[in-house]
């Protein structure tokens, strides 16, 4: 047999069920409408209520996230800051002239800049927008007017 909290928590429940049926029994078309217009209405309150929650809980973990990697990125700036030093200090020793290695090391910074600038432009050109969305969004009107093309 099962412990005391189960026997009496199925019990509630079976009363609830009985009460719920002998009214069901009892009440017009238009209480049982009501009741479960009620219902819905709770379940979908109660549904908006999760989605908030859940939401409020992924935009504070995306906030974590964000912070992490703009920390990441000044850590991967400031690598790429004394390596750069670092090589500018091998070089001019190497060339023995501080002012060369300085325009090396610029040029090297100058010429990755340039690449990156083109591929984020032509990745830009690639970008459609919403084609999907802007197509479906023209037939709405026609769609009103009862003058949908099929």
């Amino acid at each position: 047999m099962g412990r005391p909290d189960e026997d009496t928590a199925y019990a509630t429940s079976r009363a609830g069920f009985e009460s719920s049926h002998e009214k069901a029994e009892h009440a017009s078309i238009g209480e049982l409408v009501g009741d479960i217009s009620q219902g819905l209405s709770t379940l979908l309150r109660q549904e908006v209520e999760l989605a908030k929650a859940e939401v409020r809980e992924s935009t504070a973990r995306a906030g974590k996230a964000a912070g992490m990697f703009g920390g990441a990125a000044f850590a991967a700036w400031m690598t790429l800051l004394f390596l750069s030093l670092a090589v500018w200090e091998w070089l001019s020793n190497a060339l023995e002239s501080r002012g060369w290695a300085a325009v090396i090391v610029m040029a090297v910074w100058a010429v990755i800049a340039a690449v990156l600038a083109a591929m984020g432009r032509r990745t830009t050109k690639e970008i459609q927008g919403l084609p999907r969305t802007t197509e479906t969004a023209k037939r709405v009107p026609d769609a009103l007017k009862g003058n949908e093309e099929r």
